[in-house]
Formats: structure tokens, C-alpha cells, sequence
């Protein structure tokens, strides 16, 4: 059977309970494997905003990578992954990846996914978004990334917050090509 192996960064912004939901959604795939890879202000943000242990959180994962680790299988072009996400996206993790500066194994996975044209998903998570920010996301777009901030539809009748995140991560699986009914689509 294929295995679909995808690698979930998450850097120090808010949001990070779409990371944790699109966890959650992936375990119910037998042909994805989930990799794993915090920045350390992101583990406080996880105590912070999900009330959770790292343990708990990584225990999400099939695999977990220390972000200053650069002899994981990962941080190597010959390992082959599909798609790497970063989910939520702090600005200063897009301007690393943006400017190529990959300092530790989140920027050095978002190099590898570059350069080998494979998929590159980036979920900022600020605003307003200054000209700055634009330009990294503009620059990121032209080198083939995806730049996908989490804005919630209101077409679907959400009902809830976990109906807000849900979408969010349906869209995410959308764009991984990964079927999924997480969400009440646009009818015609």
C-alpha cells in the first residue's frame, strides 16, 4: 500500500489547534504517516493555548523530530516525503523560509520541499499582514508554495468553533488530496 507521508511543522504563532485537530484527522488514515516538528516557542503555545502536555501533543504524531536536530532522516533531500506543512506559520519562520535561512530542521524541511518541488503549505498566522510579510508570502507563492491562512468560510453554517477548525483542516486535506468530509461544501 502507498504511504502518504506528510510532515506537520508548527512554529510559534497562534492557532495551533488547527495543528492539533489535522493530528487528530490523520490518525484515521492508515496510508499517512505524520511527522512532527515543534519550534520551542510553539511548545509554550501549546501549554498555553490547549491546556495540554508536549507528550500528549507529540503522542499525535507517528513521528517526532527535534527541531535543532539536523541528522533526522527529514533534514535530508534523499528522504522522500510528500508534502511539509506549517501549521500555524509565525512571521518569522515565513521570512526564514522565504529567504532561505534554514537555521533549524522546521526552515531546513520548508528548503528541502523548495527545492525538490515538492508541496509546501504555509499557514501565516497574523495580521494585519504588513508589506513585509506580503512580500515573504509573495516570494514563497512564486517559488510554488501554498499560502493558505486560516480564514474560516461562513457558507458551511458553522455551528461551532470546532466546526470553524474542521474546515480549515478539510481545506488543508483538500490540498494534500486527501479525501475527507470534514466540512459541508459549496453547493451549486
Amino acid at each position: 500500500m502507498f504511504m502518504k507521508k506528510i510532515i506537520i511543522c508548527i512554529s510559534g504563532a497562534s492557532g495551533i489547534i488547527y495543528a492539533k485537530r489535522l493530528l487528530e484527522v490523520l490518525k484515521n488514515y492508515e496510508n499517512i504517516e505524520s511527522n512532527l516538528i515543534i519550534s520551542k516557542s510553539a511548545q509554550e503555545i501549546i501549554k498555553y493555548e490547549l491546556k495540554t502536555s508536549m507528550e500528549e501533543f507529540i503522542n499525535l504524531s507517528d513521528n517526532y523530530y527535534d527541531n535543532n536536530d539536523f541528522f533526522t532522516p527529514v533534514a535530508s533531500g534523499s528522504n522522500k516525503f510528500d508534502a511539509v506543512l506549517v501549521i500555524p506559520c509565525s512571521m518569522k519562520t515565513l521570512s526564514a523560509i522565504a529567504n532561505g535561512y534554514s537555521h533549524n530542521l522546521i526552515g531546513r524541511v520548508c528548503d528541502i520541499a523548495l527545492k525538490e518541488q515538492r508541496k509546501l503549505i504555509i499557514m501565516p498566522r497574523e495580521m494585519p499582514f504588513s508589506t513585509i510579510h506580503l512580500e515573504n508570502m509573495l516570494k514563497l507563492s512564486k517559488y510554488g508554495a501554498l499560502i493558505m491562512p486560516p480564514i474560516p468560510a461562513y457558507y458551511n453554517d458553522p455551528k461551532s468553533i470546532e466546526d470553524i477548525v474542521d474546515f480549515i483542516v478539510g481545506r488543508v486535506l483538500d490540498n494534500l488530496d486527501i479525501e475527507n468530509n470534514l466540512f459541508n461544501r459549496w453547493k451549486e
